[in-house]
């Protein structure tokens, strides 16, 4: 097994053993052909991208790893053209996230601003609903193509469809059956952002919450604000070796808000709170940790490869955090990245 295929390198944890196959799809026939001759084989799959959403067991994975690496991105208006009815951009799969955002804000496409920054890919996003500084991709996404391995052949799934909840979908609720190729979004066209609702983003923009600004300030305002906890890749920065937000931010009854935690009422009646905040007073500071391990020296939520590490470590680490808030507050925390071979 050559070194290119441990999985370590494929992810952005830099944690993971060898596949026992590996496959890189370069073009859409080749990814469908790829996972149906997996399939048609009985063979375990695993898809993948940026690699920015996985925690892979140190054992690696036995059977076909499939590497998106398509690309291509098509708009349907071109140039200066406006349309009143915005633009409608379908991208490939296997683009990266934040190359699409930075051409987007370039080409004055208005609607996904704020999630710069964010790693991975472009057929990721609709199925964890990537959402960062008060947007979601579900706000712009008009329909995603995906391969349904159930039914074997291509669909096609508009906005309404896709079941898209709070770092959820209908892909992430059978994540196994659907195979994202393409995503379309609908996008506005102008200079200035969609209405800043974020309070953090809001303050470094010196804005009201609910103003819009430049295309351009907000994303480096939001790039800034990332940088400054570690949520931008840098290989020179250990706080960067991760999966990002390693929780998710508990929703609760309001009786089960602890006093002074965050609180931002959800449409049914719960309250979403935030689970930095939970970690944090739970006594799991901002590096906490070992030499293998820690929680980010940046941001408590983001869990972190000091170097050296392995899967095995940072799973102890998450448990131990998980475990702590629960006996504190009696909140368990869910983790966001998919375990791979590997459980918490």
């Amino acid at each position: 097994m050559s070194e290119r295929h441990l999985l370590s390198e494929h992810t952005t944890l830099r944690l993971g053993g060898p596949a026992a196959r590996f496959v890189t799809a370069g073009t859409e026939d080749e990814l469908v052909d790829a996972v149906r001759r997996a399939d048609e084989a009985g063979d375990p799959l695993l898809v993948l991208a940026g690699g920015s959403n996985l925690v892979v067991a140190d054992a690696g994975f036995d059977g076909t790893v499939v590497e998106v690496a398509t690309r291509g991105v098509v708009a349907d208006v071109e140039g200066d053209e406006a349309s009143c009815g915005g633009v409608l951009v379908t991208v490939a799969a296997g683009e990266p996230w934040d190359a699409l955002v930075a051409r987007a804000v370039g080409a004055g496409w208005v609607g996904v601003e704020a999630l710069s920054g964010i790693p991975g890919s472009v057929g990721a996003t609709p199925i964890q609903n990537v959402g960062a500084y008060g947007q979601e991709v579900a706000q712009t996404i008009a329909s995603v193509r995906v391969w349904d391995r159930t039914l074997r052949g291509v669909r096609t799934f508009a906005n309404a469809e896709c079941g898209f909840g709070y770092r959820h979908s209908r892909f992430k609720a059978d994540r196994s059956r659907h195979v994202v190729l393409s995503v379309t979004f609908q996008l506005a066209q102008g200079a200035q952002s969609t209405p800043v609702t974020y309070a953090e983003l809001a303050r470094t923009l010196g804005v009201e919450a609910g103003r819009r600004a430049p295309l351009t300030e907000v994303r480096e305002a939001v790039l800034a604000l990332r940088a400054g906890k570690g949520m931008v890749l840098d290989p020179a920065d250990h706080d960067t070796w991760s999966a990002g937000s390693f929780f998710t931010n508990p929703v609760v009854a309001p009786g089960e808000l602890p006093e002074g935690a965050p609180a931002w009422p959800q449409p049914d009646g719960t309250v979403k709170t935030s689970a930095a905040w939970l970690i944090e007073r739970s006594g799991f500071t901002k590096g906490y940790g070992n030499a293998r391990v820690s929680l980010s020296t940046k941001h408590p939520l983001a869990l972190t490869n000091r170097g050296g590490a392995r899967a095995d470590d940072l799973l102890a680490l998450a448990r131990e955090v998980r475990d702590g808030v629960a006996a504190r507050f009696g909140i368990r925390l869910v983790n966001e990245p998919v375990l791979v071979g590997c459980e918490l």
